[in-house]
């Protein structure tokens, strides 16, 4: 009889040999990573192809009430007594409002921007982030980083173009979700050590429905086809097995592994732009976006290498 299997290895050093199973849980953890990441770009397509004919806020309920039904059966007080309790309830709350604030403005700048230019901008998310964590997380932002969130900025400016013909206003609701999102990141560091992230899942989408509810009765507009609705109705799904996903990857691969697939979502977002709405971006939203990505991919080594020194 054969020995059983030895579990994985966890180590802090990213360089230092891994056995076959830990191999193994690092290659299902990035393709758990860049199956959320196809998740999330369907909910961004999604959206896009609602918001031709339904209100942005109706298609933001939708979203976030198919994502509580969907997650409350398999989290709840039942599964997980206490899941609700929080130790800082009202810091989920704000974390939830920003992540309910970036949804709200993506998805209408969806309603004019291509998919591949709102994920150009987002790209900017990881920016924001160094820029605030220093003055609320107290993390210091050395010269290198520093020059690495200054190209990349550079490069989002590269695909807004604000002042020449190609800009479009649009693309400044791409920037307010993106600096919604990264005060949702930041809040949510601050709240990995007191919470358990199946709490932090509950709290994003309660207070997503308790927020919209009130609103979206008085906007509603019924789909115009059984396939419109069927896409609304997908829209929880997308969203809740996106995040889930995105929690079984980081259970399997230290973050600092994941990080740099982050980017490949431009690659579902190109598809589907293509395949969906038939928009090819120019080439300055190329160019931008590769810039945006580079700098990314920077300060990621940089961290990595941060992360080793310690």
């Amino acid at each position: 009889m054969s020995s059983p299997e030895k579990p994985p290895r966890r180590t802090t050093d990213l360089d230092a040999p891994l056995d076959a199973a830990a191999s193994r849980e690092r290659l299902v953890g990035i393709g758990l990573m860049c199956a959320a990441l196809l998740c999330f770009s369907g909910l961004d397509a999604s959206a896009k192809w609602l918001g031709r004919d339904l209100p942005t806020l109706q298609v933001v309920f939708a979203r976030y009430l198919g994502s509580v039904i969907l997650i409350g059966v398999f989290v709840n007080g039942l599964t997980t007594p206490g899941v609700a309790r929080s130790n800082r309830p009202a810091l989920q709350v704000l974390r939830s409002l920003f992540l309910l604030g970036g949804t709200l403005l993506n998805f209408l700048a969806l309603r004019w921007l291509q998919l591949a230019e709102t994920m150009a901008i987002m790209f900017s998310t990881p920016f924001i982030v160094a820029l605030i964590a220093g003055p609320l997380l107290g993390e210091r932002v050395g010269p290198r980083r520093l020059a690495a969130i200054v190209v990349g900025f550079l490069g989002v400016l590269v695909v807004v173009r604000p002042g020449l013909e190609g800009f479009q206003p649009a693309a400044l609701l791409s920037l307010g979700a993106a600096l919604s999102n990264a005060l949702y990141g930041v809040t949510t560091r601050m709240l990995a050590g007191t919470d358990s992230s199946r709490t932090t899942l509950v709290y994003s989408g309660l207070v997503g429905v308790a927020v919209t509810a009130p609103i979206a009765p008085f906007l509603w507009e019924a789909p115009p086809s059984a396939f419109a609705w069927l896409v609304l109705g997908g829209l929880g799904a997308f969203g809740a097995v996106g995040h889930w996903l995105l929690i079984l990857a980081h259970a399997r691969a230290p973050a600092s592994v994941l990080s740099p697939f982050f980017y490949t979502q431009i690659v579902w977002m190109l598809a589907l732009g293509w395949f969906v709405f038939g928009d090819l971006p120019d080439a300055w939203t190329l160019v931008g976006a590769f810039i945006v990505v580079g700098s990314g991919l920077y300060l990621i080594a940089r961290e990595r290498a941060r992360t080793r020194k310690g």
